[in-house]
């Protein structure tokens, strides 16, 4: 019986090189959020007047609501643990702050193209994730083991 063959007996429906692949982009993803979680945690009164700067309620709350989610989030996709509700948490997550920090339609010229950039680049992201979401970690996560 081949690989695939026995995977599928299993109710796994992924090769080898796609379980790799899913750890390559798991490891990619997670590699945007860790290191800024860790930054925000590191500068957490930056971070609160970063938040504070484009008038969000609660900015101390904010901030350790993205800590929580980019630094222990980004760990669970990392690792492949609740990968799926990890993914999700970060997509919502970066979904609104990506709506809330980078309205380029709303921001002057010489910040437009910038902030218009990072929102598409975000909103990308949150495609990945929402893939993540859908298809699952791959066998080689803390979730298949």
């Amino acid at each position: 019986m081949s690989t695939v063959t026995a995977n599928r007996a299993a109710g796994v429906t992924t090769t080898g090189s796609q379980d790799v692949v899913a750890l390559i982009g798991r490891v990619l993803i997670a590699a945007l959020f860790i290191p800024a979680g860790f930054g925000k945690l590191m500068g957490f009164a930056g971070t609160v007047g970063y938040i504070s700067s484009v008038g969000l309620p609660l900015p101390q709350v904010a901030a350790a609501v993205a800590i929580l989610v980019e630094l222990g989030l980004g760990i669970m996709l990392l690792v492949g643990f609740k990968t799926r509700w990890a993914a999700l948490g970060i997509a919502l997550f970066t979904l609104v702050a990506t709506f809330a920090f980078h309205n380029y339609w709303a921001m002057p010229a010489d910040k437009a193209f910038v902030n218009q950039l990072m929102f598409f680049k975000n909103i990308a992201v949150v495609g990945g994730l929402l893939t993540v979401w859908a298809f699952g970690p791959g066998r080689l996560s803390v979730d298949k083991r």
